[in-house]
């Protein structure tokens, strides 16, 4: 079993950063893709960023395009996000997820292992 701990999140003002760290551990993760899922109070989850294990191809959610950034340090067993120009409407609690497949996909029921999540609140 893969166990995902997440860290990095706080509180910010708008226009601030924040890095969230995924720490990985149990089992090889090296045929995994990642992804970065939040979830706002009233809201569905949705998925924001993956990075494939296949060849570290990315996708983004079109409302973080350019702001957002993932990155993963196999040698770390780590999954990043980086996190710019945040706005008030990216409050949410920012979980990552793991799935065995070689091409990422931003569809949360796809993944097969979940963090407990960090929340992110960007003040206005």
């Amino acid at each position: 079993q893969l166990h995902l701990v997440e860290s990095g999140g706080g509180l910010v003002q708008s226009g601030g950063s924040l890095r969230l760290s995924c720490a990985a551990s149990g089992i090889p993760w090296d045929y995994y893709s990642l992804g970065w899922f939040r979830q706002a109070p009233g809201k569905e989850r949705e998925g924001i960023s993956c990075i494939s294990s296949s060849d570290g191809s990315t996708s983004y959610e079109d409302s973080v395009k350019g702001r957002f950034s993932i990155s993963r340090d196999n040698a770390k067993n780590t999954v990043y996000l980086q996190m710019n120009r945040l706005k008030p409407e990216d409050t949410a609690v920012y979980s990552c997820a793991a799935e065995r497949a070689s091409i990422c996909t931003l569809k949360g029921s796809e993944y097969d292992y979940w963090g407990q999540g960090t929340q992110v609140s960007v003040a206005s």
